[in-house]
């Protein structure tokens, strides 16, 4: 209608008179133009153009709304079959105790936001993520961009969000780990947390489990025991009744049965005293007396060994009843002297001069043998190829000789290659 009376502006005409009944000259009088059609013309034409244009969207409306009513998915590729599809990928169960799959994409003070394709986000607390205390999230590896399997545990009432854990799937490995190494029969390392009248509580695998006092090696008291960490074995795993029962002393016999004397055992120093070093072998402590560091005197022990250094020691004796073992250096050092001088080379030949060490005890286990065949002829022990005349007698202990005194490779005449 505006492009209609824009043409009309151009039409121009002489004013008409004051009463129609006027005998002034007529409208149409040679002395005037006669008055131009086109512009009407043309405005006819636009209006008509745009009938038609009308017309014709009309009729696509029409068309579409059939096809819409009689054929809606004509044409589309996305069917039905699709569509439900699509609803089954991105619909889950929320009920607590599911377990569904999310991405961290926030971190705060408090949590993290998980997205789990819900209609809203999810929130993993603090205190639900991981199987240890920690104070941030970030603290357990928990960052943007993290994804992860987490379970439902409850929801927000605020908002009807999802409140997800970690910690829940951890503490259900961590009971299916303990039960593996229950079956293995290995020897895991715990930290004693806290101490009660009946035992200690020590931490395996994140969880905290329960040692007897009558189930612990050493006379120890509890409160020396806190923040220590001990040997241990598996006596009892009950997810169910939530029972999580430890032996430090079947741990300590198995590492104790590999203490053979002559071994060569890697251990740490935990303290020293002018008398010597208290040495960590497997959660064994073991004893390096001053006079067996090396050759050499040794008149400062801080100046050859600190607290928390690593060395290897031989065993030189062990006294299963009273829980000690006595170690050494000194009869590992290839040259005398090389403790102190040069200990890396020490420990780089300690298997090879143990090895010697141990064929030193072997002649003088079969001297002993020899000596006593000189007492007792009706024993009916010969002598072997091997220098060896047989098991050990009665009268010599179970754990073998206490190798203390042994001179070394040089005052034995004997010559190492």
């Amino acid at each position: 209608m505006a492009s209609l009376a824009q043409q009309f502006t151009g039409l121009r005409c002489s004013p008409l008179s004051s009463s129609r009944f006027s005998k002034s000259k007529p409208f149409y009088s040679k002395q005037t133009h006669k008055p131009t059609l086109f512009p009407i013309v043309s405005a006819v034409a636009i209006s008509n153009a745009q009938t038609k244009e009308r017309a014709e969207l009309k009729k696509l409306f029409e068309d579409a709304y059939e096809r819409c009513r009689t054929t809606p998915l004509e044409g589309v590729p996305f069917n039905l079959d699709d569509f439900n599809a699509a609803l089954e990928k991105y619909d889950f169960n929320a009920e607590i105790g599911t377990k569904v799959k999310g991405t961290v994409f926030k971190t705060d003070n408090n949590g993290a936001l998980v997205d789990i394709t819900a209609k809203s986000s999810a929130y993993l607390p603090v205190q639900e993520a991981c199987i240890h205390k920690i104070k941030h999230v970030e603290d357990a590896g928990i960052v943007p961009g993290l994804k992860d399997e987490f379970v439902i545990i409850g929801e927000n009432e605020v908002d009807d969000s999802l409140i997800l854990s970690l910690r829940s799937i951890q503490y259900e490995l961590a009971w299916e780990r303990c039960r593996q190494l229950q079956t293995e029969d290995v020897v895991v390392k715990g930290k004693v947390v806290s101490a009660n009248k009946g035992g200690v509580v020590a931490v395996v695998e994140g969880l905290r489990g329960f040692v007897p006092f009558s189930q612990i090696s050493s006379k120890s008291t509890a409160e020396d025991l806190i923040e220590r960490e001990l040997p241990l074995k598996f006596v009892e795993v009950d997810e169910e009744q939530s029972r999580l029962v430890l032996s430090n002393r079947k741990a300590m016999a198995d590492s104790q049965a590999q203490l053979g004397i002559g071994s060569v055992v890697i251990g740490t120093v935990q303290s020293l005293k002018p008398y010597g070093a208290f040495i960590d072998i497997g959660g064994i402590n073991g004893l390096l007396h001053v006079s067996q560091i090396s050759h050499d005197r040794v008149s400062d022990i801080a100046t050859v060994l600190q607290p928390g250094d690593t060395l290897k020691v031989m065993i030189l004796s062990h006294d299963r009843e009273r829980g000690r073992v006595s170690l050494s250096t000194k009869k590992l050092e290839p040259t005398p002297g090389d403790m102190i001088r040069n200990p890396k080379l020490v420990f780089e030949k300690a298997e090879e001069m143990a090895q010697t060490f141990r064929q030193r005890i072997a002649q003088a286990e079969a001297m002993a043998r020899a000596d006593m065949l000189r007492f007792q002829p009706e024993s009916g022990l010969t002598l072997s190829s091997d220098g060896i005349l047989g098991p050990l007698t009665s009268d010599l202990p179970a754990e073998g000789l206490d190798l203390t005194d042994v001179p070394p490779a040089e005052e034995s005449g004997l010559t190492v290659e």
